[in-house]
């Protein structure tokens, strides 16, 4: 994976810019929407103390996470109109305004960290250029860990899965539902417990993360390590804010937002492992997909993969044309 990472964010640092001899003192603000204990946001504080070391404490950036500062809702657009200057969110939360920010999104498109590297570097130059068009600068991106199933029964064929109750919390997550014959209903990570204990949902796909938060072994017994996708957050900086800094701040910006990305990939696989030794610890089963389940969900993918291109037009089938190619 380090080899597909290496190759993805040589487009972050071709941004670098040669050192000046500005030294502004600055400092930042910078809203996210997760809590201190999650790796994005302790790579994001990291990140920080990168940049205030390279920087002499020239660029100084305050992280304000879990919503503190804004909302998940109003960082970008917070960021967008200078209130603060550089901020954090989930790509996806985008796709109802342009699909092409769902691209990670997809279920079954990039199902590992391998393929989810590869669909990065193919789609980073569209994002960043969506981006630029708001008047964003972006840093960096790291996935999430892979989404999977959880059932109360091990599942060898979405046959298994036609009229159960199955969690959505998005269109994808409700459009994957119906295809696999399942009953989607909408329920926020906090209710997951809740729906579970009243019948509402009798299964959901989500990452490990998610399923050791709300406990999931309480409820199902058994996680098939499908990894439908793994979406992704994204860093991004107002660009009047970033092209006000001085040239050796832009590129120590630039240059620790490079280490953050892959750092916070590394973290995600780790993520990955320790959640999912926890969700056996609490006496669940893990296992890999059957072929016959594998072969089903592949064919969802491929009838959503379709109808997301079709969504985002002839940017998505160059970034389907560009992740076809590596």
């Amino acid at each position: 994976m380090k080899h597909f990472l290496s190759v993805a964010l040589s487009g972050a640092l071709a941004l670098g810019l040669g050192a000046g001899a500005g030294h502004a003192q600055t400092t930042w603000d910078m809203p996210t929407p997760y809590g201190d204990s999650v790796f994005h946001t302790q790579n994001i504080m990291q990140f920080a103390e990168d940049v205030a070391e390279a920087t002499d404490g020239g660029l100084s950036i305050t992280v304000h996470s879990a919503g503190s500062l804004y909302a998940h809702p109003e960082i970008r657009d917070s960021v967008r109109r200078g209130l603060a200057p550089i901020g954090e969110i989930l790509m996806s939360q985008l796709a109802n305004e342009d699909a092409v920010f769902g691209v990670d999104s997809v279920p079954f498109l990039a199902a590992s960290y391998e393929d989810a590297a590869r669909l990065w570097q193919a789609s980073r130059n569209q994002i960043a250029a969506k981006l630029a068009d708001q008047g964003l600068t972006l840093l960096y991106a790291v996935p999430w860990p892979g989404q999977s199933l959880y059932v109360t029964e091990e599942v060898t064929s979405t046959k298994q899965l036609q009229g159960v109750n199955f969690r959505a919390y998005n269109t994808a997550t409700e459009r994957l539902a119906q295809l696999m014959g399942a009953v989607p209903t909408t329920v926020e990570a906090g209710d997951i417990p809740t729906a579970f204990s009243t019948s509402r949902i009798e299964a959901m796909i989500t990452s490990p993360s998610t399923g050791v938060s709300s406990q999931a072994w309480d409820f199902v017994g058994h996680y098939i390590d499908t990894q439908a996708w793994l979406p992704k957050n994204m860093v991004f900086v107002n660009t009047r804010a970033f092209d006000a800094l001085p040239a050796d701040q832009q590129e120590a910006l630039i240059e620790a937002a490079a280490e953050a990305e892959l750092r916070g990939w590394e973290m995600s696989v780790a993520e990955t492992e320790d959640k999912i030794a926890t969700l056996e610890e609490n006496g669940m089963q893990v296992h890999q997909p059957s072929g016959q389940l594998a072969s089903e969900l592949r064919e969802i993918g491929e009838t959503m993969t379709a109808e997301w291109q079709k969504a985002a037009g002839p940017e998505g089938e160059l970034i389907l044309d560009n992740y076809a190619r590596n």
